[in-house]
């Protein structure tokens, strides 16, 4: 269970890796997070991957001249599969004679221990200083192979053959869409509802992937204002934000573009953006995702009451009308996962808001924080005198 002292307790974070979510969700989950588990996309299996058994047949059989290694499974997977296939040998003949770049110091380990040796590596990880030291050298006629994972660098692969190189692209690991995208809908419609805090992308397709499953159901536009508004967008690296980026979308990023660096940032950024510190009666009332903390204590809350709390918090102290308390329930169908209607939040009454409000109050487990004003609504019972201007839930950074 956990505490109030874990950084994302009493946060929901969605997860939309394929491969390595179980390594992620697990340090979410040591962190005190929520996880919801949506892959947006899944992994061709090597062996019936015919584009990649052509391009490793086209590098054993004609020298080349530069290897680009971008990442150190990729690689590993590529030596795996021409074995499987009957051409490491003659693969590993021509790789011997070859100028090997390596993108990091983790595809620098992986061509060190198939017992290899690269020319250079740039200290930034970067493909675009592999690509500045590439062009730096005369390309016309030179053959390049480079390595790609999970998704195509047109911008990197046009470059070179404009320099006059020809390029063989190797696509280790190629992505598609999964089979049954009901988890990634879901997702798609909790963070459009506000119900979950954040999405973490580990690739550029899982980004294009959740975009495209949004559209289908009318939701891109929706997604894409509630990314910019409430819900942090978690990347791994500058790659894997550019669509994001590109529509207007704020980021958080860590450093070094790893996956326990990526939750070290969330951990640190999403408290700053999706929590709430009041004074209410005397009691330290802290709002964080579906959670409160109340004086040290982590109570979960639904999210209907959860709902009608941010929109209280909002305007401490103030009276907020049931009217206006309606909009922002969540609708029934994005909390079951069902399909979408026309309308995908349908309007509540005020029936269904003095419902949220009495199961918050049970949540809270304290009277009086929460004020019925007859005729006009509810209230936080806060002197609005003494509270600070809510900030803008989520500004990027």
């Amino acid at each position: 269970m956990s505490t109030a002292n874990e950084p994302l307790a009493g946060f929901a974070v969605g997860v939309t890796a394929a491969r390595r979510h179980e390594e992620l969700a697990t340090l979410l989950e040591r962190r005190g997070a929520r996880v919801v588990h949506a892959p947006a996309i899944r992994l061709i299996p090597l062996a019936d991957d015919v584009e990649l058994l052509e391009a490793t047949r086209a590098c054993a059989a004609r020298p080349f001249d530069h290897l680009v290694v971008t990442t150190a499974i990729g690689f590993r997977a590529w030596l795996e599969a021409a074995d499987g296939w009957g051409l490491r040998d003659a693969l590993m003949e021509r790789l011997s004679g070859v100028s090997i770049l390596a993108r990091g110091p983790k595809a620098r380990g992986a061509i060190r221990s198939a017992g290899l040796q690269e020319r250079w590596s740039p200290a930034s990880e970067s493909c675009a200083e592999v690509l500045k030291y590439l062009l730096e050298h005369d390309l016309a006629g030179r053959r390049v192979a480079v390595q790609l994972y999970g998704e195509q660098l047109p911008e990197f692969t046009e470059a070179l053959r404009a320099a006059g190189a020809e390029v063989v692209e190797i696509p280790v690991y190629r992505w598609s869409r999964t089979d049954d995208s009901t988890p990634l809908r879901r997702l798609v419609g909790q963070a459009v509802a506000g119900t979950v805090d954040a999405i973490t992308f580990t690739s550029a397709p899982a980004v294009a992937a959740t975009l495209a499953v949004a559209a289908e159901d009318g939701l891109e536009e929706p997604l894409l204002d509630a990314l910019r508004r409430q819900v942090v967008a978690a990347c791994v690296g500058p790659v894997t934000a550019q669509a994001l980026t590109e529509r207007g979308v704020p980021t958080v990023q860590p450093e070094r573009p790893r996956i326990g660096a990526l939750v070290r940032t969330l951990a640190a950024e999403l408290p700053r953006h999706r929590s709430r510190l009041l004074e209410v009666r005397g009691t330290s009332l802290e709002l964080r995702g579906h959670a409160v903390v109340l004086d040290g204590q982590l109570r979960p809350i639904a999210p209907a009451p959860m709902a009608i709390l941010r929109a209280l918090a909002r305007r401490p102290g103030h009276v907020v009308s049931r009217a206006e308390l309606t909009g922002v329930l969540p609708s029934r169908l994005v909390l079951s996962g069902a399909p979408w209607s026309r309308d995908p939040r349908p309007q509540a009454d005020e029936h269904a808001v003095e419902m949220a409000v009495a199961r918050l109050r049970r949540g809270l487990g304290r009277s009086g924080i929460v004020e019925t004003v007859v005729k006009r609504g509810y209230r936080l019972a806060c002197d609005p005198r003494l509270i600070e201007p809510v900030r803008a839930e989520f500004s990027g950074g």
